[in-house]
């Protein structure tokens, strides 16, 4: 079996206060990772970011936490809430629950690449899990480093693809890559 874990995919991240993003396609390649997996019968998971930040556009409780509507209709296996960027740290213990359900490969999605997609990407390739990310189905916003400077969404996903992949956490690749462990 393999589990799609789709990681805070959620409304809040369309708040204009987080700048530039990348990857406008990113949504669309969820949806088909979503229909995919339902019609295989593999393991879903949704996990949510509950911010506990006062005016975050996460904040627990608000619209912006609500999942956005590309998983609506969704039919997960397992969905709980995070605080903190690895899904492995939530409100259930994920990596107990793919163990016990005998789930050893992983494919990961959902924003934010270099944050939460790729924490959870490193932790699970800590842990043993066969990961792969389909990089254009996530998506990041531009950021400023301590020296001032700026680096793109696209260079931070890069980034991230070249930490996961050199760094061997994870198998970085595409949604019609990642559809070929369903056969």
């Amino acid at each position: 079996m393999t589990a799609l874990i789709l990681i805070d995919v959620q409304r809040g991240f369309d708040d204009p206060r987080l700048g530039n993003r990348n990857n406008p396609a990113a949504e669309s390649n969820i949806k088909v990772l979503i229909d995919a997996w339902a019609a295989a019968g593999q393991p879903l998971v949704l996990v949510r970011h509950d911010s506990l930040i006062a005016d975050s556009p996460l904040e627990q409780g608000t619209d912006g936490a609500r999942f956005k509507p590309e998983l609506d209709g969704a039919e997960p296996d397992l969905m709980f809430t995070k605080h903190v960027n690895s899904a492995f740290h939530g409100a259930v213990d994920l990596n107990s629950w793919l163990t016990g359900k005998g789930i050893n490969r992983i494919v990961l999605a959902g924003i934010q690449t270099n944050m939460c997609v790729e924490t959870t990407a490193r932790v699970g390739g800590n842990l043993g899990y066969e990961v792969h990310v389909a990089l254009d189905a996530t998506y990041t916003f531009d950021l400023t480093g301590p020296d001032g400077d700026v680096q793109t969404a696209d260079e931070l996903s890069r980034a991230t693809a070249t930490n996961l992949h050199g760094g061997g956490f994870a198998t970085v690749s595409s949604t019609q890559a990642v559809l070929s462990l369903l056969s």
